[in-house]
């Protein structure tokens, strides 16, 4: 199997997702910085798609590529007005995000060159469907019900949130 070509879907996905994270939080206009986010998902669920994992590509696009766009475009869409620009930054301000992306960065290389990265249970095929199920839908350790519900109701607060803006003007 010739892997030269799956590098470069990788590199290309790669950059992507990193040119369009830069411009979703550089962007001076929210419309255009959702746009970027899709962009961002879409090309992470490429990412999944390359590494044989069909359900989590699916499930990328489906939810989040899908449905959190949507919910925040409308909220955007919502709340701002068409001449609504996000402000200029203080020189302190951009010297305090670039310090906290540094030590994000370095807590990321940290955690990667410390971490004892083990063999996966599942080589070469997919996790079958029960263990995600399990693992989606469970409330112990690994398993993920709590912060699903968690992130629901954060959302349904947004939804309310922008609904009560908009109808206060």
């Amino acid at each position: 199997m010739n892997s030269a070509p799956q590098e470069a879907v990788f590199y290309i996905l790669s950059a992507a997702i990193v040119i369009f994270s830069v411009m979703t939080v550089t962007t001076r206009r929210i419309l255009r910085s959702a746009t970027y986010l899709l962009f961002v998902l879409f090309a992470t669920a490429g990412l999944y798609f390359q590494l044989n994992y069909s359900f989590l590509g699916a499930v990328q696009l489906v939810i989040y590529a899908g449905g959190i766009i949507i919910l925040y475009v409308f909220s955007i869409l919502l709340t701002t007005t068409d001449k609504d620009k996000v402000a200029r930054l203080k020189n302190s301000k951009i010297l305090a995000g670039v310090l906290t992306v540094l030590a994000g960065a370095a807590l990321c290389v940290f955690i990667t060159i410390t971490h004892n990265f083990g063999p996966t249970r599942y080589v070469g095929d997919e996790v079958p469907m029960k263990v995600i199920g399990t693992a989606l839908m469970g409330t112990e350790k690994y398993q993920y019900l709590l912060p699903f519900e968690a992130i629901s109701l954060l959302l349904l607060a947004c939804i309310i949130g922008g609904i009560i803006i908009a109808r206060k003007r």
